[in-house]
């Protein structure tokens, strides 16, 4: 489960720069876009802080 989520978290950082700065995009996409990528970047980084152990590092 928490290599999916990095690879999750990862995937839509990427995305984020991407829409941000190299994608094509205008108006109403270009917003929503960016929100899907930072919905799921929160999504997989609160999945990672709930999965995490409680073991001191």
């Amino acid at each position: 489960m928490k290599p999916m989520l990095w690879i999750l978290l990862v995937a839509a950082l990427a995305a984020g720069l991407y829409f941000t700065n190299f994608a094509d995009l205008t108006g109403t996409t270009s917003i929503l876009a960016r929100v899907g990528s930072g919905v799921v970047a929160i999504g997989a980084g609160v999945g990672l802080w709930l999965t995490r152990s409680d073991e001191p590092a």
